[in-house]
């Protein structure tokens, strides 16, 4: 008995094929929509995007959002105003160097008694670490257990200001950092790229989350204070909440103190393991970035009149700075600090030691253009902020179809500043672009179309 026939192949030929053609034509307008798109969201002028390439960039005109953000150069006096934004694309001078692609050995490394000694200082606070923050989580993670339990400390909500996001943080130490760390003691250059990872990752960004929420937990503490002194006596904690709180930050604080200790000593000992020298050194940078963010994040609370923004939906907290700003619409002059969200830039005055609201914007309707009837050299330090304005007499007209208007000039002490400033706002966009391509693409699983690939086979034969 025959059990194909070239009707059989034919008609299972070209349900694959339909298949195939789908997702062709996906990928098509995939690309199509990342070549399209930008006439519809326009945000940052080709310049901008040389900015980030050479030192003297040349002004043109407006370009779209969808522009490919370019590496950076390493600068070392910068590295302090970079974000976590930079992480991806930082490099460093010896990345690409041959030799870091191949192993070197390592036991001179181990040799020395004082980096054997830093190596085990890391780890084992690593795992101190850890072991606090669960016994902290223990000792009031649980609070709504308790009799006497303050009606202000009450419910899931209260909980979540007083501890905020400690246990996410304890998570990522407990299930991915301290793993990586144990399994690579004999391996730094393992153990300091995959540690890089997690910060390429965006992974310790709960740390930025858990800064924002500080100032809350502290009023909270600070309403109970008798009842929570009681309760620390009653469970025996000798350190109290306070100190369990305040260990997230101490421990990401100690992670560049205790790599720096370590690269002194690399030098001071001659060790020619250059790959693991590099690793290191990326690693340290990276931390430091990510340290200047949670910094930068502490002074988001402190916002006057910051309630009608919901900061879980401006997306990810990425970098502030400070400018001199001029309001155009209201002729105002003022120190302004700018704080970038994945979705939103939120204005801010500079008053004394406290910070009013003043504007945010979303992405979608700003774009930054450089004055081009400046100099090159003062050109580099300002940024005028222009809002779309949609034509009200056009109904249904997009973005692309709107007038512009001045809102802001922002002017930096140095070009440095505004160099880093749109290299974090290159990086914004380009999470945008991503997530519009998401939006926007159709596509099948491959379990899906080989499942259904064989149901029409099985249909066809024995119906």
């Amino acid at each position: 008995m025959e059990l194909f026939n070239w009707f059989d192949v034919i008609s299972v030929a070209l349900t694959f094929l339909a298949i195939v053609i789908v997702q062709v034509l996906n990928v098509y307008l995939h690309i199509l929509d990342d070549n399209t798109s930008g006439k519809t969201i326009d945000v940052v002028d080709t310049a901008l995007a040389k900015e980030c390439r050479s030192e003297e960039a040349p002004s043109s005109p407006v370009s779209s959002i969808l522009t490919t953000p370019p590496k950076p150069n390493k600068n070392g006096k910068l590295e302090k105003q970079t974000s976590l934004l930079d992480s991806d694309s930082h490099e460093d001078e010896d990345t690409l160097s041959l030799e870091n692609l191949f192993p070197c050995d390592q036991t001179e490394i181990y040799a020395s008694r004082k980096i054997s000694f830093i190596i085990d200082e890391l780890i084992q606070t690593e795992v101190n670490y850890v072991n606090n923050l669960k016994k902290g989580l223990a000792n009031y993670g649980n609070l709504a257990t308790v009799e006497d339990l303050p009606e202000g400390l009450r419910g899931e909500q209260r909980q979540q200001l007083l501890l905020g996001n400690v246990s996410e943080i304890l998570e990522l130490h407990e299930r991915e950092i301290l793993p990586l760390m144990l399994r690579n003691q004999r391996d730094l250059k393992g153990l300091f790229d995959e540690f890089a990872g997690h910060f390429e990752k965006n992974n310790f960004y709960c740390y930025v989350s858990f800064t924002m929420g500080k100032k809350s937990s502290m009023q909270l503490r600070q309403d109970h204070r008798e009842w929570l002194q009681a309760y620390q006596t009653t469970i025996k904690d000798k350190l109290g909440i306070d100190s369990f709180l305040v260990q997230p930050i101490q421990r990401l604080t100690r992670y560049p103190l205790l790599l720096q200790q370590f690269i002194s000593e690399f030098y001071k000992s001659g060790i020619s393991c250059k790959p693991v020298l590099t690793a290191v050194c990326k690693l340290e940078t990276r931390m430091r970035r990510a340290l200047d963010v949670v910094n930068q994040a502490e002074e988001i609370p402190n916002i006057d009149e910051l309630n009608e923004l919901d900061l879980l939906q401006l997306g990810n907290f990425r970098r502030a700075t400070e400018f001199d700003a001029q309001h155009f619409p209201t002729r105002k002059k003022y120190r302004a600090k700018i704080f970038l969200f994945d979705r939103c830039l939120v204005c801010t005055e500079v008053r004394k030691k406290r910070l009013a609201y003043r504007q945010h914007y979303h992405w979608e309707h700003v774009e930054l253009q450089r004055p081009l009837e400046l100099t090159a050299s003062n050109a580099n330090k300002i940024i005028n902020l222009l809002v779309k304005q949609q034509d009200k007499d056009k109904p249904g007209s997009g973005a692309s179809g709107s007038g512009k208007r001045e809102e802001y000039s922002f002017v930096a002490a140095e070009a440095s500043v505004v160099k880093q400033w749109l290299h974090a706002t290159h990086k914004i966009i380009e999470i945008a672009r991503n997530e519009h391509a998401q939006r926007n693409t159709f596509s099948l699983p491959m379990d899906l179309v080989l499942g259904v690939g064989l149901a029409i086979w099985l249909i066809w034969q024995y119906l």
